[in-house]
């Protein structure tokens, strides 16, 4: 016997580590699995009519289908009543230029334009020898006034509700995004020139230019949507005019709540945070939703303070009696002049504001906004891009950093978690939705290393048939550190109410 319970036989080698299973008394003995029995194999994968078969089939059935896709098939364009009306324009309007005074019909109204334009495009008309209704002469005199005063082809897209943004890519193309599903629109540009002046149109009327020289530009329309307009020679298929239009009807964030963009607890705290003065970042991705979260949080602004709003092209639409907005202005033809936002904050400083908001900070300016969030203006809020509430703080860092401030970096980074007290994350998902996925205290130093807690986050359950994104707001039950500052707002109880 060895000391190990077993005979050794000879040439025998001892085994170790495989036991031997147990039988009962004449039962018969059972095949030993590989690796013995306290290593069982690993279960096979699931039979092919499981649920998750299922789903790996319809995820490549998806790519498949993806790959085999025709994505350069171009839309039809326009078609029927709206294309007849197009192609009588284009033969009305070179003659109705004859006869008009360009520079008095500029100081007419769209409306009054149309009451002198009827009867000299009744006489082109019969010159040519067309017979319109009474719905193609409204149509046409429509047309008519929107390429003399207004933005020609864009008109009918800026007039519907429906569409968040407009994407002119040269005179052929056009896609515009209808509630959160890009689309091809029905539009199209006589030419490149055509183009070019409509975008020179939008550009002229904030002071701005566009050319060979400053082939890229910012801007804005009478009603607040954003612009930008680059041209060639960096845009290679002609003028490309990016729009994004903003509700003609203030958003608030019962709102949002409605629309399922954040859970009722998440809108009671956010509207706790903008009473009572938190320093508030607004993160997230392009085209996520910043901009009209930060004009619903001024909702909560109290009426009697004064707000100063600082842009690179003002496009906030901000809910309050006594508000300022400031606007950046691009260097000349000398490249002198330019005033940035920097400059404008430390303006702002001596302008007595109770609060400092910046549309969005991409530079050394956010060094301006801590001073500021520092000195008295509690309740300044700005926007920035970042993907996440960690690495919003880490692009505040690095933005300080790259500019001429001479600090280390771990001052900087004690300034930020002593100025921010916290980072609203929205996020755009697949689905086309816009959503608040986490509201973050920033709590204060750990060493090096900002400390932060998070109070609410959205998680990803499924997605239905349709491709909607489902999913749950959790509360993390977290005491929220900044109860004390709402506590001299009268609203600590209903913030502890609200997180817990």
């Amino acid at each position: 016997m060895s000391a190990f319970g077993r005979r050794n036989g000879l040439g025998g080698k001892a085994s170790f580590g495989v036991a031997r299973p147990m039988h009962a008394p004449g039962g018969s003995a059972q095949p030993v699995p590989a690796g013995g029995a306290q290593f069982p194999p690993v279960a096979a994968e699931p039979a092919p009519g499981a649920p998750s078969s299922d789903r790996n089939a319809e995820a490549m059935a998806r790519l498949t289908e993806r790959m085999n896709a025709d994505h350069n098939a171009s839309g039809d364009g326009a078609q029927g009543f709206e294309a007849s009306v197009h192609k009588i324009k284009e033969q009305v309007l070179p003659r109705l230029l004859e006869r008009v005074d360009p520079e008095a019909a500029a100081t007419l109204t769209k409306d009054e334009l149309a009451e002198e334009f009827r009867p000299i495009i009744m006489e082109v008309l019969a010159e040519l020898k067309f017979t319109l209704n009474r719905r193609e002469q409204f149509a046409l005199e429509k047309v008519l006034v929107d390429e003399l005063l207004g933005f020609g082809p864009l008109e009918e897209l800026l007039a519907d509700p429906d569409i968040s943004d407009i994407m002119v890519n040269g005179p052929e193309q056009t896609y515009v995004e209808k509630k959160g599903r890009l689309q091809l629109a029905a539009i199209h540009f006589r030419d490149e020139e055509h183009l070019f002046q409509i975008a020179q149109r939008i550009v002229n009327q904030v002071g701005r230019r566009v050319d060979q020289t400053t082939p890229l530009a910012d801007a804005r329309l009478p009603d607040g949507s954003r612009v930008n307009v680059i041209v060639p020679p960096l845009s290679l298929r002609g003028t490309a005019i990016s729009i994004r239009k903003f509700s003609a009807k203030p958003i608030t964030l019962d709102n949002l709540a409605q629309w399922g963009a954040m859970s009722q607890k998440m809108c009671t705290t956010l509207k706790i945070a903008g009473a009572c003065r938190f320093n508030i970042v607004i993160s997230g991705g392009t085209g996520s939703g910043k901009t009209t979260m930060l004009n619903a949080l001024s909702k909560m602004i109290d009426p009697g303070e004064r707000v100063l709003t600082i842009e690179d092209a003002a496009e906030l639409r901000l809910q309050q009696p006594h508000w300022l907005p400031l606007e950046t202005r691009p260097p000349n033809l000398e490249g002198q002049g330019a005033i940035t936002i920097g400059d404008l904050v430390k303006n702002a400083l001596r302008m007595r504001p109770d609060r400092i908001i910046l549309g969005e900070i991409r530079g050394a300016e956010c060094f301006d906004l801590l001073a500021a969030m520092n000195t008295g203006h509690d309740g300044s809020m700005c926007t920035l891009h970042s993907n996440s509430p960690r690495e919003c703080l880490g692009r505040m860092e690095n933005m300080i950093l790259m500019g001429d401030i001479k600090i280390p970096k771990e001052a900087i980074s004690k300034q930020i978690a002593d100025s921010v007290d916290l980072i609203v994350q929205v996020k755009r998902l697949r689905d086309g939705s816009r959503r608040v996925t986490n509201v973050t205290e920033v709590i204060g130093m750990e060493g090096d290393v900002i400390v932060t807690q998070e109070l609410f986050k959205f998680e990803y359950l499924d997605e239905d048939a349709d491709g909607k994104i489902i999913g749950e707001y959790r509360s993390m039950g977290l005491r929220p550190y900044t109860l004390e500052k709402a506590r001299s707002f009268g609203f600590d109880q209903a913030l502890l109410d609200a997180c817990l």
